[in-house]
């Protein structure tokens, strides 16, 4: 990398220590470094969007500051991206230093998205991506925004590079297992109709059920004489409203959706930049 000319772009996603501080320290020291403090806590995938916004590289690395990823791994997937002419480099490794729950909702979050939004599972967010690729990104402006999903909406040109993985040496990782869980639903809800797949075929497989059970009623009542109790009548009544509240839930929280991107409100916002 020394005949390449860098930049570093450090995005402060709205941390409540003293992060900004010690970047300020760190731009004073380096002319190349551009540092970006955010309004609030907008999330990694957005933080990530603001940062790529800034970037004016020909390719562009994101990794976090956790340093898990060493940054000498870099080259790797500069050296992949250039001999194969892909688009996308993405640095993996099957040995993480994570506690079973963590890794467990990890592989499940990654798993399930692969599987609605129909694209690999073997993501990170350490990867080196074209900036031909990244012009494309940036069209979108959505209050939630998840990088993988628009890098494979894009092209197909992805490579993937085994690369070291260390242990996390301070602090936990801000991704909880409830955290994963909400960022997952605000995938399937903003980037898959699953929802609305499944109320339709839940509907559809429940009338069947309901169906069948009225014809089992009607032929008891008329061999057994069996009468038709008040029991099953609120059972079916209670049963079947259930399953209209549900849906009319995930309508309210697509409407809802529609509503946030309607009023475009931007991805994040910068409180401070300092280049």
């Amino acid at each position: 990398m020394k005949d390449k000319s860098v930049e570093y772009i450090l995005v402060d996603d709205g941390s409540f220590d003293n992060s900004w501080e010690i970047l300020q320290k760190i731009k004073q020291n380096e002319s190349n470094i551009t540092i970006v403090k955010l309004n609030k806590n907008y999330g990694q995938s957005n933080a990530t969007f603001c940062g790529l916004e800034i970037a004016k590289g020909n390719y562009i690395v994101t990794i976090d500051d956790d340093m898990q990823q060493p940054p000498s791994e870099i080259v790797k997937l500069i050296n992949t991206l250039e001999s194969g002419d892909y688009d996308v480099v993405y640095g993996v490794s099957d040995k993480k230093h994570q506690s079973f729950f963590r890794s467990l909702s990890s592989k499940f979050v990654r798993n399930a998205v692969a599987r609605f939004i129909e694209r690999p599972s073997q993501t990170t967010s350490f990867r080196l991506i074209k900036k031909e690729v990244i012009q494309k990104i940036l069209s979108h402006k959505s209050n939630f925004i998840f990088v993988d999903e628009l890098i494979w909406w894009y092209t197909d040109s992805i490579a993937y590079v085994s690369t070291n993985y260390s242990k996390r040496k301070v602090l936990k990782s801000g991704y909880s297992p409830g955290k994963l869980w909400k960022f997952f639903l605000n995938l399937i809800i903003f980037y898959t109709n699953f929802p609305l797949k499944l109320m339709i075929y839940g509907g559809l497989f429940f009338s069947f059920v309901f169906f069948i059970a009225i014809i089992g009623l009607v032929i008891a009542k008329f061999l057994n004489n069996t009468p038709l109790g008040y029991s099953s009548l609120m059972i079916t009544i209670m049963f079947g409203t259930s399953i209209i509240l549900l849906s009319l839930g995930i309508i309210g929280e697509y409407i809802s959706r529609l509503y946030s991107f309607q009023n475009r409100k931007p991805p994040f916002i910068i409180k401070e930049i300092k280049k």
